[in-house]
């Protein structure tokens, strides 16, 4: 067995890797680089795997830099089965659709403003159209956790649930070669434990060799009672002044996180009276995909849904679906909360929020998840003086506020337990470092390293590691 770190090696966007065998090459993950607008396009289009080679694709969970490349791939000639949870295959359905059209929206803005002469670029296109997202869906397979399946010869997939976001899955592949079986583990993205809506991630057995994600590596997050009060000390102070609080969440698991915590504080009279905005269509779908799946909830959301009290609303809520509304809440000076896609700033609405409401110092853009290099987002939570929002450079008089709390990855001291846990349950001879920035990446295996674990990689692209 050789795994080859094709994507999210060094970096924390692109999930990419290819576990090849004697008989057989297996795709963990598919997902799209989010980055620089130019880079991204050239990397996106270019992909760095041989579509016709691969004979199965296993998907982690739906985040778009995990998923986002699969109808890329498709649409270069891979015509083998995608394996993913119900979930993640729900959710797909609508995200994969979602990013298509996305991608041609934004492409027509850029090419009106390079016709106009306001931006020097050349002629945007989309990376793939609604037929290709379709095309990737109807390769799915869905599957339940715990179940063995045989996915490629040789190689056999059991998921487990990876409690990140809604369907989320630790990946195990027993591969046997030589009368010999080793068990590959992948994270993908490991969640947090005692978050709320989702069960914790699961302690995957018998690994030997184990590729982790290692995003938040190098630090901690706050407690998980302290993300609340902080949420509702910005919003107070915001209003006082009379701004809108601008939130860019993933549609994805963040937003019903921050709705569920909204909901609570208004519940307990810690919010201020003001309105609260999700002006995501996507997120409209993925709350009722959540509806559709109690069985990834933990005890207490499902103890909500059966009490007829649904954790995804509110008196003072509203979730917005035509353009017209978003405009109209844009446009309206009064104070608010808005939620919106997407949560690196890069495409979708709140682009054009943050365009009207970035110059305001009455405003606070609130950043409640981990921005990538080279993203809008990353930018804001620098605090630099200009950002550039659609092609034009802005002066950037907002607060800006980071709320890392609200992170639905793993920290450091998560990952070295995870680590841990699986050590105690396996022999787990290797471990790679993967969806990382190289900072954290070497603050973790150092620690890895201290622990007890000998062998710790960090790949760069186009590393290969044997197995």
């Amino acid at each position: 067995m050789e795994i080859e770190f094709v994507g999210a090696a060094g970096t924390v966007t692109g999930s990419m890797h290819l576990v090849r065998t004697r008989h057989a090459t297996v795709l963990l993950d598919c997902g799209l680089y989010q980055g620089r607008r130019q880079e991204s396009f050239a990397r996106n289009r270019h992909l760095p795997v041989s579509a016709p080679d691969v004979d199965a694709v296993v998907l982690s969970h739906a985040h778009i830099d995990h998923s986002g490349a699969l109808p890329l791939l498709c649409k270069n000639g891979f015509e083998g089965p995608i394996y993913a949870t119900h979930a993640t295959r729900d959710l797909c359905s609508v995200m994969l659709r979602d990013a298509a059209m996305i991608q041609a929206a934004d492409a027509r803005h850029l090419n009106k403003q390079i016709a106009r002469g306001d931006l020097d670029s050349d002629p945007v296109e989309p990376l793939y159209s609604d037929e290709d997202a379709l095309g990737a869906i109807e390769r799915f397979i869905s599957l339940p956790y715990h179940q063995k399946v045989p996915v490629a010869p040789g190689v056999t997939l059991t998921f487990y649930d990876a409690g990140h976001v809604l369907g989320s899955a630790l990946t195990a592949l027993d591969v046997e070669e030589n009368h010999r079986t080793r068990r590959l583990v992948f994270t993908g993205d490991l969640g947090r434990r005692n978050m709320p809506i989702l069960k914790d991630p699961e302690v995957v057995p018998g690994a030997d060799l184990l590729i982790t994600e290692s995003t938040y590596g190098d630090r901690l997050h706050d407690p998980i009672a302290k993300m609340d009060d902080d949420l509702a000390e910005v919003i107070s102070r915001t209003v006082k002044r009379g701004g809108k609080v601008i939130i860019p969440a993933f549609a994805l698991e963040r937003a019903q996180e921050l709705v569920f915590a909204l909901k609570d504080l208004r519940k307990k009279g810690a919010l201020p009276k003001v309105p609260v905005y999700i002006d995501s269509p996507l997120t409209v779908k993925i709350t009722e995909i959540f509806k559709l799946h109690p069985e990834c909830f933990d005890t207490e959301t499902r103890a909500l849904l059966r009490g007829h009290d649904s954790p995804f609303d509110f008196e003072g809520l509203t979730y917005l679906d035509e353009v017209a509304e978003s405009k109209a809440v844009s446009n309206d000076p009064s104070p608010a909360v808005i939620l919106a896609a997407s949560g690196m700033c890069e495409a979708g609405r709140v682009l054009h929020h943050l365009r009207a409401g970035v110059e305001d110092p009455a405003n606070t853009v609130l950043i409640v998840g981990f921005q990538a290099q080279h993203t809008l987002g990353r930018r804001l939570v620098e605090k630099r003086a200009r950002v550039r929002i659609f092609g034009v450079e802005r002066e950037r008089r907002c607060e800006v506020v980071v709320l890392n709390g609200f992170s639905a990855h793993a920290d450091q001291k998560d990952l070295l337990d995870y680590a841990g846990q699986l050590r105690a349950s396996g022999e787990v001879s290797q471990v790679a470092l993967v969806h990382g920035e190289p900072k954290a990446q070497k603050v973790l295996s150092g620690l890895l390293q201290a622990g007890g674990f000998d062998k710790v990689t960090i790949p760069a692209p186009g590393d290969r590691m044997k197995g």
